[in-house]
Formats: C-alpha cells, sequence, structure tokens
C-alpha cells in the first residue's frame, strides 16, 4: 500500500481519521462504552469486561491513549483510565456535520 499523504489534508480531517482510527477495533468500543458507564477505571477491572488477555487490552489502552480518546492516571501501581471529554467533543463536532448533512440532503 502506498504513502497515505496526509499532508493533503487538513489537520481536522487527519485529526479524525486518527481518532476513528482508534475506534477501528471492536474491543477499542468496548472499552470506550465500558468506561462511559463508570467514572474511573484499572486496567484489571477493563480486562475483567472485555475479557481479552492483559498485554491485549494495554495494547488497546495504548491506541486508545495515543489518540487521545483516553486519559490516564498513575495510582500506586495502577493506571486509572477515562474518557477524554475534549476529544469525544471534536468527535462529536464531526458527527453532527454528517447528521446536519443527511437532514439536508442534496445528493441525487
Amino acid at each position: 500500500m502506498g504513502i497515505s499523504k496526509t499532508e493533503h489534508f487538513t489537520e481536522e480531517q487527519n485529526e479524525v481519521a486518527k481518532l476513528m482510527k482508534a475506534l477501528s477495533h471492536p474491543a477499542r468500543i468496548a472499552i470506550v462504552e465500558y468506561l462511559l458507564s463508570v467514572d474511573t477505571c484499572i486496567c484489571n477491572d477493563i480486562v475483567e469486561e472485555v475479557k481479552l488477555a492483559q498485554p491485549t487490552v494495554s495494547q488497546h489502552l495504548k491506541e486508545l491513549k495515543n489518540a487521545g480518546i483516553i486519559q490516564g492516571e498513575i495510582d500506586g501501581k495502577a493506571i486509572c483510565y477515562c474518557i477524554n471529554p475534549e476529544t469525544i467533543k471534536k468527535m462529536e463536532h464531526f458527527v453532527a456535520q454528517i447528521f446536519h448533512k443527511l437532514n439536508h440532503p442534496k445528493c441525487c
């Protein structure tokens, strides 16, 4: 596969693509849904919830954190994770634009 040539796209387009890519795995969707249902969460709680091995969950958490979808805070030997509301607002804005266009179609 060739180079994605991200420089040809706006900063916002690249940022949304990065967020959507981070969410493009069902385990990551499950993790986000779980974090939305609790205030904070320790990695082991997530492992029990999504029924995957701890190293696998850690890799998914790393992807979500690198994209800015979640944030973590060290609490002793554990890391407590939560949703990053600023990032979710950016995604909400993008999705709202799609629904706005769908409600006002100018297409064939």
